[in-house]
């Protein structure tokens, strides 16, 4: 279901904006109609459904945040997800400064690159075999 919004308004100056809400980018603009008068007009566009079902990996990071025991564990993996990053990228930039082994690791990315389109991408079977295996994942690491 849609439904759309349509009003006037008589603003002193001339605006052409657009303004990001929750349910999608509004646009506002003003029409001159003759040289004295401006109409301005704003539209707004929703779309709903009936039933609104969130993903289930939506649901299960608001069930684990909704428990108050849950958050600061959550707090914690955020915070060393960001210093794992940081030392990660600081790791890898160290060995970037290395005369030869950019270039190692370049075509061996390549390499495994190639490997992993052949494998998992590349026939219908093994895409659906990848599919099982990221879900499979995220069910063990959500407790589901």
């Amino acid at each position: 279901m849609a439904s759309i919004v349509v009003a006037k308004l008589h603003p002193p100056s001339l605006a052409i904006s657009g303004r990001q809400t929750l349910f999608g980018t509004v646009q506002t603009s003003t029409l001159s109609v003759s040289r004295t008068k401006q109409v301005h007009l704003a539209i707004t566009a929703k779309a709903t459904s009936e039933t609104s079902e969130s993903p289930t990996v939506v649901k299960s990071i608001k069930n684990i945040w909704d428990k108050p025991e849950d958050r600061v564990a959550v707090i914690g993996l955020g915070i060393a997800a960001i210093v794992g990053f940081w030392a990660s990228s600081n790791l890898i930039t160290a060995i970037d400064r290395l005369p030869l082994v950019p270039s190692v690791f370049e075509f061996v990315g390549i390499l495994f690159s190639s490997w992993f389109v052949y494998r998992y991408l590349l026939f219908k079977p093994d895409r659906k075999e990848l599919f099982q295996a990221i879900n499979k994942s995220i069910s063990d690491i959500l407790g589901q």
